[in-house]
């Protein structure tokens, strides 16, 4: 039976990659995701304001922020169901991030990089189906980067091409990846074998703790039931929209074929675009009556 702790729940996330007592897994996943940029040799853990309340009142934190020795900050986070504006919140809060601890009385080059990954387990970009997305401020023609002070890394789980079989050729990043989508199914043990680095080792004791642990366990559980409760809001409002907007276009037929009829103007898109349901109720009503004393 395995170890039955999804690492792609925010809770287990924050304890794997923001805890003091584990940073050396927070190393070794930012190198993984930096490649061959200078590589972080230790992290600190700043407080940070991207926090929620749980359901029962209490005030922890969801996403990581870690500061290396070389000053670069780094916001590490995972998204289960992709939130609207997602590009537009990672730019902002790594702009944010940017700028936080420039001091009055410091210059621009005292400023140090901001660099912002995200795990997704669904995808961002479908196309090209690509596991990293590694965004910079460059030039649009020309193979000039302006600075990789602002980064903006995207993991997208879905996209990932590795199996348990190909492991062993795999490169850092897709073993994490790996790790973070599979680790729920299996014991640690099978860990072991799979993924023998220490830093997975570790990972898998972390996963086996919050299992063990009445406290973490039922923390974790909170977040499992307020995520599934997230996801099933999301999806009620799609099928809202959807049949909002089937409404919406079965009372725009309607309009257009009584106004035909009566070889009236009809709307355009523009117009039907900027009238909500009760308008087009009424204008279809209007039409009816119209239409029923032109031919009773």
């Amino acid at each position: 039976m395995g170890i039955g702790i999804n690492p792609l729940i925010d809770y287990a996330f924050k304890l794997l990659f923001g805890s003091e007592k584990q940073k050396s897994l927070t190393i070794g996943f930012i190198n993984a995701v930096l490649g061959r940029q200078i590589p972080v040799t230790d992290v600190t853990f700043p407080n940070t304001v991207h926090s929620k309340l749980s359901e029962d009142g209490k005030f922890f934190i969801l996403d990581v922020l870690a500061e290396d020795a070389l000053g670069r900050k780094f916001n590490i986070e995972v998204q289960i169901a992709l939130p609207a504006g997602m590009a537009e919140r990672m730019v902002f809060y790594t702009a944010e991030t940017y700028v936080r601890r420039l001091q009055q009385g410091q210059n621009y080059t005292d400023l140090r990089p901001s660099i912002s990954i995200c795990v997704l387990s669904g995808a961002l970009i479908r196309q090209p189906a690509k596991l990293h997305l590694d965004f910079r401020l460059r030039e649009e023609t020309l193979p000039i980067t302006l600075t990789n002070d602002l980064q903006i890394h995207f993991l997208q789980l879905n996209h990932l091409q590795v199996t348990a079989e190909t492991l062993y050729t795999a490169t850092p990043i897709e073993r994490w990846c790996w790790f973070l989508r599979h680790a729920q199914e299996l014991t640690t043990e099978q860990i072991n074998q799979l993924l023998p680095d220490q830093e997975f080792t570790e990972a898998a004791r972390v996963l086996e703790m919050i299992s063990q642990t009445p406290e973490q366990l039922y923390e974790y559980n909170a977040r499992v039931k307020a995520q599934r409760d997230e996801e099933a809001r999301i999806i009620y409002a799609q099928q809202q929209g959807i049949e909002k907007g089937i409404e919406i276009g079965q009372l725009q037929g309607q309009i257009l074929q009584l106004q035909q009829l009566l070889k009236l103007p009809t709307c355009t898109d523009e117009q039907f675009a900027a009238c909500d349901t009760d308008h087009l109720t009424q204008m279809l009503t209007q039409l009816q009556q119209q239409f029923k004393n032109r031919y009773s």
